[in-house]
C-alpha cells in the first residue's frame, strides 16, 4: 500500500483493525520468530535427511511456539482467560503430534528438561515483564537452534553428525539477535553495536575454523553489523535483510553437507 495515502482515499484496502486484532488473537505479531523456528529446522533435515516424523515433529514444534507464547502472555498479563481458548487449542495440536514424535522417536524425551528450563526462564522475564531483556532474548535463540539436534534423533541420527551445524546456526542466530537489537531498540547505543560488531568478529573466525565455506556467509553478516545500524532502515527492510542472511546460511549448510 502507498505509504502517502490521504485521509480523503478510499480506505477499503486498508486492513480492517478489528481483522488484525483477530489475526493477533491466534497468530502472534513476531515475524521473526518463525525464521527462529524454521531456519534451524530446515538445517537439520540437510544434515539428517527427511523421514516421515519429521512432519508431525514441525507441527508439534509450531504448536509448540504458539502455546508458549500465549501461555507466557498469561504469566505477562495475569489474564489467562483471555487466551484460554488458544491455549486449549494449541495445546490440543502440540500433545497430539508430539505424541506421534515420542511414539517413533522416543530418545527425544530426553530434550525435554532443556525445554522446561528455558521455559522456566522465559516465564521468569514474562512474570516481572522484562520479557525483552537480552538475556531473555539469548534463552530464546538457545531454545530455537535446540530443534536441530532434535530433528537429528527424531530422524536416527547420530548428534555428533550435526554438531558443527549446530554450533553455526547457534552463532548466527545470536548475532541476529544483537544485529536486530541494534537497529531497533538499541539503536544509536554505541556499546551495544561495539558488542554487536565484536561478536561477528568472533563468529566469523568460529564459522571458518569450523568449515571454511561459512567464512563467505559470516563476512556478509559481520559487514551487515557493522553498516546497517549506521541507516535509518525500516523494520520491513530489516526483515528483508534478516530473510537473505537465512538463506545465505542455509545455502551454506547445504554446500558443506554435500
Amino acid at each position: 500500500m502507498n505509504r502517502q495515502q490521504t485521509a480523503s482515499e478510499p480506505t477499503a484496502s486498508r486492513p480492517a483493525p478489528a481483522r488484525r486484532r483477530r489475526k493477533h488473537q491466534w497468530v502472534p505479531p513476531q515475524h521473526g520468530a518463525w525464521a527462529m523456528l524454521l531456519v534451524p529446522y530446515l538445517a537439520g533435515l540437510i544434515e539428517a535427511g527427511f523421514s516421515w516424523v519429521q512432519l508431525p515433529l514441525l507441527v508439534a514444534w509450531a504448536g509448540g511456539y504458539l502455546l508458549s507464547y500465549f501461555a507466557l502472555l498469561a504469566v505477562k498479563t495475569r489474564r489467562p482467560a483471555r487466551v484460554r481458548t488458544q491455549l486449549l487449542v494449541y495445546g490440543g495440536v502440540t500433545a497430539v503430534c508430539g505424541l506421534a514424535v515420542l511414539v517413533a522417536s522416543p530418545r527425544v524425551l530426553l530434550f525435554a528438561p532443556v525445554f522446561a528450563a528455558v521455559l522456566a526462564v522465559n516465564a521468569f522475564f514474562a512474570r516481572a515483564r522484562h520479557d525483552r531483556a537480552l538475556a531473555n532474548g539469548l534463552v530464546s535463540v538457545l531454545a530455537s537452534v535446540l530443534i536441530l539436534p532434535v530433528v537429528a534423533v527424531a530422524g536416527k541420527t547420530p548428534l555428533g553428525q550435526v554438531g558443527d551445524t549446530f554450533l553455526v546456526t547457534l552463532l548466527y542466530f545470536t548475532g541476529s539477535l544483537l544485529f536486530v537489537r541494534t537497529t531497533i531498540r538499541a539503536r544509536g547505543d554505541r556499546r551495544m553495536l561495539g558488542t554487536s560488531v565484536a561478536f561477528h568478529a568472533v563468529a566469523l573466525g568460529a564459522a571458518a575454523w569450523i568449515a571454511t565455506p561459512y567464512a563467505l556467509p559470516f563476512t556478509g553478516y559481520l559487514i551487515r553489523a557493522a553498516a546497517v545500524p549506521r541507516r535509518a532502515l525500516t523494520p520491513l527492510r530489516i526483515g528483508v535483510v534478516e530473510i537473505v542472511s537465512s538463506l545465505a546460511l542455509l545455502a551454506t549448510v547445504a554446500w558443506v553437507t554435500v
